[in-house]
């Protein structure tokens, strides 16, 4: 076989194979058949902690839904869903956390325990309950109603994409 022959023949194998193989990727990290599972049921999260910071449950609740009205194509339900959330706000306590040289705290931390139980509907084997915490530390000269807004932004983040991980995304 000619050399100009053998290269024509190597670059229509290397076209053929270009186009035959697809990478996929999903950047968002879910690992749901659509086909299968198409809407998510999320109950509210009732705060029963001893300390209740009266926004907390509405401002978690929208974090919740938020994530996965925009990392999947699921349909958000109240109840009834191919996949259910339900659980409840159970601890949202302050504690000092280093002391300083005159014995007085000089860090607070804030911790934020939310009690999840998930239900597939369509795969029973991957329904669990489980505790999610995170926890943010402040410098205790600030007050904590200064800080807690943005305190339970981040930890509310942390706690949806813990939820989110494992319920859809599978990490």
């Amino acid at each position: 076989m000619k050399p100009k022959y053998l290269w024509r023949l190597i670059c229509v194998l290397g076209i053929f194979l270009g186009l035959s193989c697809t990478v996929s990727y999903k950047f968002n990290g879910a690992s749901i058949d659509y086909s299968k599972i198409k809407t998510i049921a999320i109950a509210d999260f009732p705060n029963i902690a001893e300390s209740v910071y009266p926004p907390l449950a509405n401002q978690f609740m929208e974090a919740l839904r938020d994530i996965y009205s925009r990392q999947t194509r699921l349909q958000i339900l109240n109840k009834g869903g191919d996949l259910e959330l339900e659980g409840e706000i159970v601890g949202y306590d302050i504690a000092p956390m280093a002391i300083s040289a005159d014995s007085y705290a000089a860090e607070t931390k804030l911790t934020l325990t939310v009690k999840v139980r998930f239900t597939n509907n369509v795969n029973p084997e991957d329904s669990f309950e489980k505790q999610y915490s995170a926890s943010q530390n402040f410098d205790s000269s600030r007050m904590l109603t200064d800080v807690q807004d943005e305190l339970i932004t981040l930890m509310t983040q942390d706690i949806t994409e813990s939820i989110y991980n494992d319920t859809v995304a599978k990490w």
